[in-house]
């Protein structure tokens, strides 16, 4: 009876599936799959899935979750059943909270998720100040914050082969199945995509940035995101800009790189219950304060259009490098009493600075795609950004006002938003806002990532030094030379601290009671 319900769901979706009686099946704690015979039988069941299901995560919610053990299974793919998909991820970024940004508040967020969907997540970042060693966070995140200080724009020192110890240690510690790194110029990231591959690990990476090809760091940093990417198994953008950015950087294969947009948790960024009177205009915002995020196209846009519109007032948050030269213009213009600084805001402050505002304004130079639009957009506020990157794909024309990055394009997308400003209801934007994006949804969808990364064959050092040679004439013979040395390296830390000698962590929350259901259904099943 159990087989008829799973095979009229599978039908449903187009899927054909054929049963023989005789063992049931587990996940190991690497998440690999295990067959177990039952009273000497052998039992599998064979899965033919069209190819547009095969990645999308719908028919392991609606298959009953007694198939697994249930008749038993053996080799099920991990993208067919729910309960097999389980994973123990390792986020590995160079920033992370409490320092505030895109990447930081993507990998919070997608965490949470993730040990919602029952997965197990473990953090590792640097240390933060006095901010060291394991802390929990918010839903039981548990983040690793390694003794290492940051050495320049929050990044540590690249080692090369320093950092294998302790990532090993956590690894292994934490039964770790997917080592997830984010951002392509974290130093502590490439490491341990690194030293993850030499132990056979399934890697998964995400790019949050655009790079350009010609001037001297980037020709630098693409190097090293080619050597990288070369030795992968599946990647992530946010953008389709951005994928066709990091694919034209790093050579990889398109087929491997996935886009999987941020999301912006709409329960915190809510408008404000009463609406603004428009007889003042207050444009907002909120942006690092750094020649990359346009600060300079700011100092000529914001005296213009304070001359163009008396009734006009801007609320600036956030700070940098580039605050000097907004403060020399709000007084070379006398415009104190319609510039405010805020200065760095925290972000549980972010929306109270939104909703006092009528207009956001992004001036952008390079943007992969820009959470703080989404932010803005979510509180009701009408945006205007400048046209560059994945800018264009985040929201739907009537949400936004594109310009180029220039002074008086962007002085008329502003002209712009103020004509139309009074057809704008932020309650419907954000109900809007609530449908296209959802954190739930980029986690489910990085699933999906995880679940191709996993179905990867594996690799020996053999087969993955011809990926590197590619690398270029020079660097393909020292990024072998790199490799080889990292796995006599790991030789050397087996001989000396053999991974059975490591206590591993007991697994605690979703997962483990996943695990223990899993295994005494099977059990109960077998007897």
């Amino acid at each position: 009876m159990v087989w008829l319900r799973v095979e009229d769901e599978a039908k449903s979706f187009g899927i054909e599936l054929t049963l023989t009686v005789g063992c049931r099946w587990r996940v190991d704690a690497r998440g690999q799959d295990k067959l177990c015979p039952v009273n000497g039988g052998s039992r599998s069941v064979s899965l033919c899935l069209s190819h547009a299901y095969e990645s999308s995560g719908e028919l392991c919610r609606r298959l009953p979750q007694s198939l697994a053990c249930a008749q038993g299974a053996s080799t099920i793919s991990p993208t067919m059943n729910g309960q097999s998909r389980k994973q123990r991820i390792l986020m590995v970024p160079d920033f992370f909270f409490p320092n505030f940004g895109g990447v930081e508040s993507h990998i919070y967020y997608l965490s949470q998720c993730l040990l919602k969907l029952g997965h197990k997540v473990v953090v590792m970042t640097h240390a933060y100040g006095s901010r060291s060693g394991v802390r929990y966070v918010t839903g039981g995140l548990k983040v690793y914050y390694v003794p290492w200080r940051p050495f320049l724009m929050q990044n540590t020192l690249p080692t090369l082969f320093m950092t294998f110890p302790i990532i090993r240690t956590i690894l292994i510690r934490e039964k770790i199945s997917v080592v997830h790194g984010h951002q392509a110029f974290s130093t502590l990231c490439h490491e341990a995509l690194m030293h993850a591959r030499t132990m056979g690990y399934k890697v998964v990476f995400t790019d949050h940035s655009l790079y350009g090809f010609a001037d001297v760091g980037s020709i630098h940093m693409n190097k090293v995101l080619q050597f990288t990417l070369a030795d992968i198994d599946q990647a992530i953008c946010v953008s389709h800009t951005s994928k066709e950015n990091t694919v034209l950087r790093s050579g990889i294969s398109p087929e491997k790189v996935f886009m999987v947009p941020n999301a912006v948790d709409t329960a915190m960024f809510t408008p404000s219950p009463n609406r603004l009177c428009c007889d003042e205009i207050i444009i907002v915002v909120i942006s690092r304060l750094v020649y990359r995020k346009g600060a300079d196209l700011l100092v000529e846009v914001i005296p213009e259009v304070c001359r163009l519109f008396p009734k006009v007032r801007f609320i600036v948050g956030g700070d940098g490098p580039k605050r000097v030269r907004l403060e020399e213009m709000r007084e070379k213009f006398s415009l104190q009493d319609r510039v405010e600084m805020l200065g760095a805001v925290p972000h549980a402050q972010v929306r109270s600075v939104l909703i006092s505002g009528h207009i956001f304004l992004n001036s952008s130079l390079t943007e992969a795609f820009c959470i703080a639009i989404l932010e803005a957009a979510s509180c009701g506020l009408l945006t205007v950004s400048t046209r560059v990157g994945g800018v264009p794909e985040v929201l739907p024309d009537d949400m936004i006002v594109l310009a180029e990055p220039d002074p008086e394009d962007m002085v008329r997308a502003v002209r712009k938003a103020i004509n139309i400003l009074p057809g704008i209801d932020p309650q419907i934007m954000h109900l809007r806002m609530k449908k296209l994006y959802s954190w739930d949804d980029v986690a489910k969808r990085t699933e999906i990532v995880y679940d191709r990364a996993m179905q990867s064959s594996n690799t020996e050092l053999l087969d993955r030094l011809p990926r590197s040679l590619t690398c270029g004439a020079w660097a393909g013979k020292l990024f072998c030379l790199v490799m080889v040395i990292n796995y006599l390296v790991w030789c050397l830390l087996e001989f000396m601290q053999p991974a059975e000698g490591i206590e591993e962590v007991p697994d605690i929350g979703p997962l483990d009671i996943h695990l223990h259901s899993v295994d005494d259904k099977c059990e109960a099943q077998g007897n």
